[in-house]
């Protein structure tokens, strides 16, 4: 069977593959990620998981192509990726000692077929000192990551607990994703 294509850059969608074994390759989409103007979180999040993955299919002709898209939402304000050290520090700001959503869309596509699903998950920030959070961005781990934190990576002492799908927050909804690929006669299987 040939490797699905991520249609991503991530890290951590690649690590997520192959933690699980699934063949891929990786094919990363020139997208634009900014925000439109008045456009609502899981509109945002599918849209581009949409695009991610109709960039790279014309790219991978025949190949199933699996794309991601994930945001931090707090009082319905999307946290994209921090533009600065400072920028960072002022999102972490805003998310310690609360709750927030992370959204996650799944899209999968094969040729000329696109279906997608959107996962949300809850996570609490504990309470943090500013001079714990600016250790943390010092690290250089959360300058690339939608609200500014690696929930699997250094950020995990900033986290108090998770209500849903923890690979979802990393960025990629297992089970969503394998349902998905399913569909597109991918069933998951533990052995090769």
């Amino acid at each position: 069977m040939k490797p699905i294509v991520l249609a991503s850059g991530s890290p951590r969608r690649r690590q997520l593959l192959e933690m699980l074994r699934i063949p891929f390759r990786v094919i990363v989409p020139d997208v634009d990620e900014h925000v439109l103007r008045e456009e609502r979180p899981n509109a945002y999040v599918t849209r581009l998981s949409r695009a991610k993955a109709e960039a790279v299919a014309p790219r991978a002709p025949g190949a199933v192509v699996l794309a991601a898209d994930t945001t931090v939402v707090l009082d319905g304000r999307i946290f994209e990726k921090p533009t600065s050290p400072a920028n960072a520090v002022e999102m972490l700001e805003q998310l310690q000692g609360r709750t927030h959503e992370v959204l996650t869309a799944v899209a999968v596509a094969h040729d000329g077929r696109l279906e997608q699903a959107l996962d949300r998950s809850r996570v609490t920030f504990r309470p943090a000192a500013r001079a714990l959070l600016e250790d943390y961005v010092a690290t250089g781990e959360p300058l690339d990551k939608a609200g500014a934190y690696a929930i699997q990576g250094l950020g995990a002492p900033l986290i108090e607990r998770v209500e849903g799908d923890f690979f979802g927050v990393m960025g990629l909804p297992l089970r969503l994703a394998l349902d998905l690929l399913a569909r597109f006669g991918r069933p998951y299987r533990f052995t090769r």
